[in-house]
């Protein structure tokens, strides 16, 4: 998931901006009073320290001060990083504990059909139902939601995007994209449906880093287990190196004989990354020649 914690000195900057702002403040403030009142302090009162005020709290006392435009910006400024930084830790919070309580998704259906004049097609594969069933009661719980945005054209892959969001404002959005389903003599419509629905289960579980076990059904322990794919981490980075290379991603899958990136098979991994590798460092070459 979409790394969302600040870089280091990000909590200095904020801090020296805000003593920066109360500096200008207090100046301002003394500017207008003139120095025409002199402040008292009892010697036989212990001097407490002042707490901290919030940005919105920063705000009113420079509107009541009459501080210039300026500094009033700089306060906003403030108060949206402080808000946004919030949103981010609240976020990355809720995911932590919703990922903790999350059971691994099992492969409960199963798909077998053999086109005509090819090899017979089996495997299973979770459902989506089944994943919106398990996670949907334990995200609710920690303030976070989950929906899906589409988006395909004329000589395009079907692309669907997962948008994970938290009540604080903060969300994540993870693209994934394929070509339509044309597996198992499906009309067009019913491709595009079955490829969507592929998608959304292959975001979802990519945005909330979710694992998947295989559901036995009572079958012997030593039977012949389907093959590894990679995981959500790796997809990330096939997705991250297809990005910068201006890759083709249905192209791509083709290549390699699978329906979509998560499809890739683990002792695949390596050589793709190489390959991707390979064709940047060559577009590295060519710009700067």
């Amino acid at each position: 998931m979409a790394q969302v914690i600040d870089p280091a000195g990000t909590e200095q900057q904020i801090g020296g901006l805000a003593l920066g702002v109360v500096a200008k403040a207090k100046q301002a403030m003394e500017a207008k009073m003139g120095n025409a009142v002199e402040i008292h302090k009892p010697t036989d009162v212990e001097e407490r320290r002042p707490t901290a005020l919030t940005p919105m709290e920063m705000v009113g006392r420079a509107l009541e001060m009459g501080v210039s435009a300026d500094i009033l910006k700089q306060m906003m400024d403030l108060r949206d990083r402080e808000e946004a930084r919030n949103a981010k830790l609240a976020f990355t919070r809720a995911v932590a504990a919703a990922k903790a309580e999350i059971r691994p998704i099992m492969k409960t259906r199963e798909v077998d059909y053999t086109p005509q004049g090819k090899q017979r097609v089996n495997y299973r594969h979770e459902d989506l139902a089944g994943i919106e069933e398990q996670v949907t009661p334990i995200l609710t719980k920690h303030g976070l939601s989950y929906r899906f945005e589409s988006d395909n054209g004329v000589d395009r892959p079907i692309t669907v995007t997962c948008v994970l969001e938290h009540v604080d404002g903060h969300a994540t959005r993870t693209p994934l994209s394929a070509g339509a389903d044309n597996s198992g003599g499906k009309n067009s419509l019913q491709a595009i449906a079955s490829a969507v629905t592929y998608l959304q289960r292959y975001t979802l579980k990519l945005a909330l880093g979710l694992s998947v076990s295989h559901d036995d059904d009572g079958k012997a322990a030593d039977e012949e287990k389907e093959p590894e794919r990679i995981s959500p981490e790796q997809v990330k980075v096939i997705l991250q190196l297809l990005e910068e290379t201006n890759s083709d991603v249905e192209r791509f899958c083709k290549l390699g004989k699978i329906d979509c990136v998560p499809d890739m098979l683990a002792s695949q991994f390596d050589s793709a990354v190489r390959i991707l590798n390979d064709r940047k460092a060559k577009m590295g070459q060519r710009a700067a020649s």
